[in-house]
């Protein structure tokens, strides 16, 4: 029974690859669909079905939904006001140009705490180019640093829907998952940033030129280089502020109003109503702009929260079935260590899938039941290992692949040896960085 039910999951899974990659469906129908398969090849009676499929996305969804929402909203007023500009244009400016990958790369990691990478490279993408026209540096040089930087937030760092995805599974505590990420990430983001690029700039020299890409901006002036700062880091300083209330000594009322600023969706909302009046109304925007950008910044979003949703509802009936005791009880067996597990199982679903969401969502609802019953696993870690997996060896099926091929004018083949490898190092150096803190925590 053990073997069949190990079989049927394996299944599954193939299920949702093949549906992504094969058949060309959207991710939430492949999984709604292998969440199914699962069901009944695993004898779960047909009335419990639904019902175990709805209390899976209700139960991730629910409070996910205001903070992919608020996140998106943050991040379209950043790229529109100009404020991600000033950012990354603060870090060239005290750098200078001999020291460009590492001005990059801090751009990068800051502009991508609260902006999806796709909107992060909208931002960053014209001052790369031109610095590029006119230092006539390699471009790999200056862009590699900033799209590390941005991937490495993405994949790991709270708020960002894989990370906090992973916490409402896995049952994470988010301030611990926010400081272990932020101290895992650096790291990561410097081997495959800045040192990657020096290296890889001598042995790869794209062929191809980059288009000058201008971002669409309807504002008379930039937001001041301070108030582009205060705003990106507003969320994080809140939520940080959280996570450390109940290690300081204060009132009690006092420390339960920390608690509740620094939750996400409070922490993204006020940063969002700051955004609205420092980046908008200040700027010179009116409310029908606000609203309009607003709008147009929660289309994507749908489909994210679609994709969360279903990785919700397969992870309800992997536990409804027993896969996950199956699944838990030959691990230990094994006794491979559940952030191996996690990584391994998000790297594959991420390399089948091209989508990191995918992956971290379907990873982290194969192991959580297998940790169920296990002691001294630290979640924390178990969040960071899952998305380090996530980010492993980006090719032709991720839109992130062909994203950063077109926008710097690179060949697929220069794209492999750049993008490919740059995301690879981030996933084994954050996974080896997690395992380092796992030692020692």
């Amino acid at each position: 029974m053990d073997a069949y039910l190990l079989i049927i999951t394996l299944a599954a899974i193939a299920l949702v690859i093949v549906g992504v990659s094969v058949f060309k469906w959207h991710a939430f129908i492949s999984l709604t669909v292998a969440s199914l398969f699962l069901a009944l090849t695993a004898g779960l009676s047909l009335d419990k079905i639904v019902s175990a499929y709805e209390t899976g996305v209700g139960g991730v969804l629910g409070h996910l939904v205001g903070i992919l929402a608020l996140g998106t909203i943050l991040g379209k007023m950043m790229a529109e006001s100009g404020a991600g500009m000033q950012v990354a244009d603060f870090f060239v400016r005290k750098f200078g140009v001999k020291k460009l990958p590492w001005a990059m790369l801090f751009s990068g990691f800051i502009i991508g705490i609260p902006v999806f990478f796709e909107v992060g490279i909208l931002i960053v993408l014209p001052l790369v180019i031109s610095i590029q026209k006119t230092t006539k540096q390699n471009i790999l040089l200056i862009s590699l640093p900033v799209i590390a930087g941005l991937s490495i937030v993405h994949g790991l760092v709270p708020p960002h829907p894989g990370a906090l995805t992973a916490i409402s599974i896995y049952k994470a505590n988010l301030g611990h998952v926010l400081i272990y990420s932020l101290i895992i990430a650096i790291p990561a983001a410097i081997i495959a940033g800045p040192l990657f690029a020096k290296w890889v700039h001598k042995r790869v020299v794209p062929q191809g030129e980059p288009e000058l890409i201008r971002f669409n901006t309807n504002y008379k002036k930039l937001p001041s280089t301070g108030i582009s700062f205060f705003i990106i880091l507003l969320p994080v300083l809140l939520m940080v502020l959280a996570a450390v209330a109940p290690y300081m000594s204060m009132p009690k009322g006092f420390e339960k109003f920390l608690a509740f600023i620094g939750s996400p969706v409070i922490a993204l909302l006020i940063s969002v109503f700051a955004a609205f009046y420092f980046l908008g109304i200040r700027q010179g925007m009116d409310k029908n702009m606000l609203r309009k950008f607003s709008e147009e910044s929660l289309i994507p979003v749908g489909s994210i929260i679609l994709i969360i949703g279903a990785g919700g509802g397969f992870k309800q009936i992997l536990i409804d079935s027993g896969v996950g005791d199956t699944i838990g009880q030959m691990s230990e067996n094994l006794s491979l260590s559940p952030l191996v597990l996690a990584f391994l199982i998000a790297g594959l679903i991420r390399i089948a899938t091209g989508s990191a969401t995918v992956a971290l969502t379907t990873a982290a609802g194969i192991v959580s039941p297998i940790i169920e019953h296990m002691s001294g696993v630290n979640l924390e870690l178990l969040v960071i290992a899952t998305g380090a997996g996530s980010l492993m060896f980006s090719h032709v099926n991720d839109a992130g692949f062909w994203m950063v091929k077109e926008y710097l004018g690179l060949t697929v083949n220069e794209t492999f040896k750049t993008w490919t490898v740059l995301e690879t190092l981030l996933s084994f150096v954050a996974f080896a960085g997690a395992l380092i803190l796992n030692a020692f925590i």
